[in-house]
């Protein structure tokens, strides 16, 4: 007997916890992914400064699903959906049910020519990327610094690191680079002083970390100055390119810029010709379903949903909101879309509308101080970053990336050094530390 078909594109929060979630049921699920590994984002800046290594926050897919015999895993590209299929770069999927779990890209606001000069944290090659440029900013200046008649200007500019977004990444980036060039650089130099390097974040809102309660935005942008970051709210950088960007009609010279100001959502509100927003997210129903679709849906940063939200204790503790792009409401909506399909399956009804459990939000902004809100309790300094440290190592994939993690974590604490400071050769294809073959 021929199984009901699931197709899930993306293997990230929304599309592993959908996968998961339907082990065990009548169903032949097929996970499509460009890449074959998940990838824990959360972490990923860990990676692009050099305090882990790529492995350490991502499992190969074939890995995580080991154990579940209904499942295959595909490594292509999508390129379209039309009804019942699904279109790859190396041919065509059919399905019963499709799950839309296709993630963000940063958006450059209609400037895709600065991709170029300031990288968005994307994925591993992209930290990759981001670990090289900063390690080489400082071998520069080095080389430049020993040479006589060096121009001070320029040594200025390759010690000059400009992050753009004053969100979650933008500022545990800027707390990162600040503590790594004045704790963790300053013994390995002849010639400069990396904690002479100014670390510059621009918010082009009044505050950062603008989706927490002010009184942990202003604490956490206090402790990033005492870090030595220069905050720059109500700033927009207008302009960038390899010297540097624009900002408020001046030129800053910055050797590095790092990109996180906003995202916008992949291709496939195009490929269905859905209803979008303005962040192209597709506008599901209460059951994530793609409208006039029921079999189709859409899950995490790839829909537009506006649902009831409980707090730790289950009780609705605020109006109807936009679900957030972060992993929380992924994980929950692959697990809500797993359950429609099983009720779908056994002729049962669909569940009640998908609501929100809120758990709140954390970020860290230093060594051993972060800002927590869990919304029944705010708290920021050590106490929140132990919580910070809690949650990420439970969410990690797997006992020896935890284990591996919490280790490298407490040696870079004890010896104030990162571990992953080997340069790739400039302008060498960096490979993942993962087999693509696995």
């Amino acid at each position: 007997m021929t199984l009901p078909r699931v197709v899930i594109v993306g293997g990230g929060f929304g599309g592993l916890s959908a996968a998961s979630a339907l082990r065990g049921a009548p169903v032949s699920v097929t996970l499509i992914d460009k890449r074959n590994y998940h990838l824990f984002r959360p972490m990923l800046y860990q990676v692009a400064t050099g305090l882990l290594s790529a492995d350490e926050i991502s499992s190969p897919l074939r890995s995580v699903f080991s154990g579940q015999e209904n499942i295959q895993i595909l490594l292509d590209e999508v390129t379209g959906v039309d009804s019942g299929l699904v279109h790859l770069s190396r041919g065509d999927v059919p399905y019963d049910y499709l799950i839309l779990a296709t993630g963000i890209q940063y958006n450059y606001f209609g400037h895709d020519e600065w991709r170029k000069f300031a990288s968005g944290l994307e994925s591993l090659d992209d930290s990759d990327i981001i670990r090289g440029k900063i390690l080489r900013a400082f071998e520069r200046a080095e080389e430049m610094a020993s040479i006589e008649r060096a121009e001070p200007e320029e040594i200025c500019r390759q010690l000059t690191f400009a992050l753009v977004g004053g969100g979650t990444v933008g500022v545990e980036m800027a707390s990162t680079l600040a503590e790594m060039s004045r704790i963790e650089l300053v013994r390995d130099f002849r010639h400069i002083d990396p904690a002479s390097a100014r670390i510059l974040l621009y918010e082009g809102g009044p505050r950062i970390l603008p989706s927490y309660p002010e009184a942990l935005s202003i604490n956490a942008q206090r402790h990033l100055e005492s870090l030595g970051v220069q905050v720059f709210t109500n700033t927009r950088v207008t302009s960038v390119d390899a010297d540097g960007v624009v900002v408020g009609g001046q030129k800053v010279s910055a050797a590095t810029v790092l990109w996180g100001p906003g995202v916008i959502a992949s291709a496939a509100g195009q490929w269905l010709r859905a209803e979008t927003d303005a962040s192209g997210r597709i506008k599901v129903g209460p059951d994530l379903s793609v409208p006039d679709r029921p079999r189709v849906f859409a899950i995490g940063d790839t829909a537009h949903l506006v649902a009831p939200v409980r707090n730790l204790f289950g009780i609705q503790s605020r109006t109807p909101m936009l679900m957030p792009g972060v992993a929380q409401p992924a994980i929950q909506e692959g697990r809500y879309v797993a359950d429609v399909i099983r009720r779908l399956l056994s002729g049962r009804p669909r569940p009640k509308p998908f609501w929100y459990w809120d758990k709140g939000e954390l970020a860290i902004v230093g060594r051993a101080y972060a800002v927590a809100d869990l919304r029944l309790a705010r708290f920021e300094g050590f106490p929140a970053w132990l919580v910070w440290a809690g949650v990420h190592i439970y969410f990690l994939i797997g006992f020896a990336n935890r284990l591996f993690v919490t280790l490298q974590w407490g040696l870079a604490f004890l010896t104030k050094r990162r571990r992953v400071r080997i340069l790739p050769e400039e302008g060498a294809q960096v490979k993942n530390l993962i087999d693509p073959a696995a």
